[in-house]
């Protein structure tokens, strides 16, 4: 069993060192300006940028509008002979999220929700770990509003995390934070949001306890 498991580490490993290398070369080639190493960026990350710049700003034509301006700051900068050397994916959601900011700060009302209906599960079940809790998404309009009253730093560690899947040392990478204060964030985050819906749902039982009671006089 023991064997087993290195295998798999083994070959895991090995997957994600290829990519790597992968991502690597064609950024090397992109620097160049070659229009199929760029071509191959766009594919590979513009969904995934779209993901998360929708995640955060809950409006499909901006998420898409800001989608395409990441990519075209990314051009621009390899066109002046700058923008990233290694570590695309990393430097590609720093300008998403600069933009989401400056998007943020533009808005004079928040009418969205930072996240849509796909996140976690019921958050509420205290005898689930936090991985448990953020592995399977649902829709759920309580979720999407507790989510809206978590700090952004709480907020943006818990998208990377369950809604871009990515790992402790990655999302430390991209927010320039160490993973040390990458779990303490997603720790108090999930925190705060299974102690706002267990209050949302008192609220609801007592909300629908009056309502029972009242029809029944």
């Amino acid at each position: 069993m023991e064997d087993e498991k290195n295998s798999i580490s083994e070959r895991s490993r090995y997957v994600r060192d290829s990519a790597n290398q992968h991502e690597e070369n064609m950024l090397h080639s992109a620097r160049r300006l070659d229009r199929e190493a760029l071509s191959w960026i766009y594919r590979t990350y513009h969904p995934a940028m779209y993901r998360y710049l929708y995640h955060h700003l809950g409006d499909a034509q901006t998420a898409q509008d800001l989608a395409s301006e990441v990519f075209r700051r990314l051009l621009q900068e390899l066109r002046d002979g700058g923008g990233p050397s290694r570590q695309l994916s990393a430097w590609l959601y720093r300008v998403a999220h600069n933009l989401i900011v400056d998007e943020l700060r533009r808005r004079t009302h928040r009418d969205h929700h930072p996240l849509d209906e796909r996140l976690v599960e019921t958050l509420s079940d205290s005898s689930k770990s936090p991985e448990e809790l953020a592995g399977t998404a649902v829709t759920n309009a309580r979720i999407r509003a507790a989510l809206h009253d978590l700090t952004p730093e709480q907020r943006e560690v818990i998208v990377l995390k369950f809604l871009q899947g990515m790992s402790n040392a990655e999302v430390a990478e991209i927010t320039g934070k160490t993973v040390s204060a990458i779990k303490a964030l997603q720790h108090r985050g999930l925190g705060a949001l299974r102690e706002q819906l267990v209050a949302s749902d008192s609220a609801t039982i007592r909300t629908v306890s009056g309502q029972a009671k009242a029809l029944s006089t």
